[in-house]
């Protein structure tokens, strides 16, 4: 294992991608993204902190703590941190919500700025750390297309979109997630923002539940956007998700909320995903991954998005 070449390649990396995001005012951002094979991590970049997560892959041994702390302190002398400043995880497969449970690292949380907009994250307690850089261009999108518009964030997580969609002149943002922790870390987001007004409903409550209350009200929006995890077999949940199996009902549920010039974002991380034919066929169906994945991310793409409109 050479970890000279790493060392050299995450150099090189800093300087190129230290330029881009100054030319950008992007202050959080990919470094380093499974570039050298012996050397299986990505590395983010979140003004001056650094979350670095190994992936451990399938008949391949895993790093051993020594050489995880060989690259640990590569990583600190090449970007000038000290190791508090430093985040190092091992990121197994993850079925249900395990990559938003609880990793045992004390709460950390400090602030972040992106697109003139401040969020938490917390690069030590949780696998994935509040704020999914890889969607920095589907909040921009949202934010664009949110102005005098009502908004739905299915799925909410920390309420990025819902931050965004408020930035941009959204009528009003609802925030449907079952997660008591991160409703309360949307709630905070919101705030940090200025966005504290009761036009800016959180919601606790399972996804399918809502639609199909939303449905019998006969609530409207302008933008959806609805970014389901993979799976999930949460205690909370009436029913397992499975974004392969359920996304067609997902999707056609929300296309009822939709004004007739509205919009939906769907987004999905599961790998080898495949959209029904029937809604690939939808007239209203657009792919827009390639304009979603900004250029940190196109060595290993994480999401891949579409838009729907009423046909």
């Amino acid at each position: 294992m050479d970890l000279a070449a790493f060392a050299n390649r995450l150099r090189k990396n800093q300087r190129h991608w230290h330029k881009w995001a100054q030319r950008r005012h992007i202050t959080c951002y990919r470094l380093y993204d499974r570039d050298i094979p012996d050397f299986p991590l990505a590395i983010d970049w979140y003004e001056g902190q650094v979350h670095a997560q190994v992936f451990a892959r399938k008949g391949v041994e895993p790093l051993s703590e020594a050489v995880e702390r060989q690259i640990g302190g590569s990583i600190c002398e090449i970007l000038d941190i000290s190791e508090d400043q430093l985040a190092f995880k091992t990121r197994q497969r993850q079925r249900g919500l395990a990559q938003y449970e609880k990793t045992g690292g004390c709460d950390r949380p400090t602030q972040v700025h992106e697109g003139g907009l401040r969020f938490e994250v917390d690069l030590h307690s949780y696998l994935d750390t509040g704020l999914f850089l890889d969607h920095r261009n589907t909040r921009a999108t949202v934010r664009e297309r949110s102005a005098g518009r009502r908004m739905l964030n299915l799925f909410a997580y920390t309420g990025s979109f819902s931050v965004y969609a408020a930035a941009g002149g959204a009528l009003a943002t609802t925030s449907v997630d079952l997660s008591n922790t991160y409703q309360a870390w949307c709630g905070r987001n919101l705030a940090l923002n200025g966005f504290s007004g009761t036009e800016h409903e959180r919601v606790r409550e399972d996804v399918f539940t809502y639609l199909e209350r939303a449905l019998r009200e006969r609530r409207l929006f302008g933008v959806i956007v609805l970014d389901p995890p993979s799976f999930s077999n949460s205690k909370k949940m009436l029913d397992t998700l499975d974004v392969q199996r359920d996304h067609q009902r997902l999707i056609e549920a929300c296309l009822q909320l939709l004004t007739p010039t509205g919009e939906l974002f769907f987004s999905t991380n599961r790998r080898r995903f495949k959209l029904a034919q029937a809604l690939a066929d939808h007239p209203g169906c657009e792919e827009i991954t390639r304009q979603t994945t900004p250029d940190d991310f196109k060595r290993h793409p994480l999401h891949r998005c579409w838009i729907f409109r009423q046909s």
